[in-house]
């Protein structure tokens, strides 16, 4: 038991059971709605470049999701990675990572309920995306080309993408009856302002990596040419490395998980359980060792979430190119 408490990351995302079953319903009704909104838009933004870029995106923010990091008070955080994906791909597209990386942590590893996974993809690749994709184009526009812009954008950006997502879970549990709101939006909104610079910092890195290889990756939601094997090639090598480093993920419980055993013992206790079993808490089932079954897990994880993220970028990006005809 110790060893699994300290390789297997916290649970991240809402389960079943924090929230009543109308907001559930009506969250999986928008979900279901902005995800299509986002498959038939998506094709406007996708070149040649955006196919594997999108699987590369959805396996470095799965393997980062699992590298929880320490903050204050005994808390931790994770990579959201709504801005990353927004900054690269486009609002659209980054929807699509985000729901293949979220839908895939649900289905696999029961991390987030089934009937919450509506929620899940609403707040981080709906809100999350919402709110990078305004900050991040507002703060360019004042900008003006300039360099400077690139990086307070999305660092504010991505920032304002956890708090405004953590705000939106909170405001969800409030209207669940789960917590009432006095508590969980100042709570939720406060641990997650101390989490955001976290994601603050690690968007701003990857920005500057990719600034100064492929510049014009950055040109917000535009199809971009072929090219840029330096950028998916170390994607890729940064994707495997955070799964070769998530056996050290922090042990201390995340954000939303804090929230519930400081302000309500009792609110901790109404998460239900999976009603089935894959690959729970991230840990590969027959692999003795903890480490190496949450290193297995991972690189599972990041196989098959850029398998989906390219499948559905190269879906939406066939429909858009001309049909050659035989005279």
């Amino acid at each position: 038991m110790l060893a699994h408490a300290l390789f297997a990351p916290p649970y991240m995302h809402i389960p079943d059971g924090f929230l009543s079953l109308l907001v559930s319903v009506v969250l999986w009704l928008l979900a279901i709605i902005l995800v299509s909104i986002a498959l038939w838009q998506a094709e406007k933004e996708l070149g040649p470049m955006q196919v594997p870029l999108m699987g590369v995106l959805a396996a470095v923010i799965f393997a980062g999701q699992m590298l929880n990091f320490q903050v204050a008070g005994g808390t931790s955080g994770h990579l959201m990675g709504a801005a990353l994906a927004t900054i690269f791909l486009g609002p659209w597209s980054a929807i699509l990572v985000m729901t293949a990386v979220v839908a895939t942590q649900a289905l696999l590893f029961q991390d987030g309920g089934l009937l919450a996974l509506g929620a899940n993809i609403f707040n981080m690749g709906i809100v999350g995306v919402a709110v990078s994709y305004a900050v991040y184009w507002s703060v360019m526009k004042l900008a003006r080309g300039r360099s400077w812009g690139v990086f307070v954008s999305a660092a504010l950006g991505a920032w304002l993408s956890i708090v405004v997502a953590s705000l939106a879970c909170a405001i969800q549990l409030s209207l669940s009856g789960t917590s009432p709101a006095n508590v969980s939006i100042p709570t939720m909104g406060g641990i997650h302002m101390i989490i955001g610079l976290g994601e603050a910092l690690i968007t701003v890195g990857a920005v500057a990596f990719v600034y100064a290889v492929r510049r014009d990756l950055l040109h917000l939601g535009q199809a971009q040419p072929v090219g840029g094997r330096v950028v998916l090639v170390g994607g890729l090598i940064i994707a495997g490395l955070l799964v070769l480093l998530s056996p050290l993920a922090s042990a201390y419980p995340d954000g939303l998980e804090w929230v519930a055993e400081t302000t309500q013992p009792a609110f901790i206790g109404q998460a239900a359980d999976a009603p089935y079993s894959i690959i729970p808490d991230y840990v590969f089932p027959g692999i003795p060792n903890e480490a190496l079954a949450t290193v297995a897990a991972g690189l599972m994880g990041v196989i098959i979430v850029f398998t989906v993220a390219v499948a559905l970028a190269y879906v939406r990006r066939s429909r858009r190119l001309p049909v050659s005809r035989d005279a």
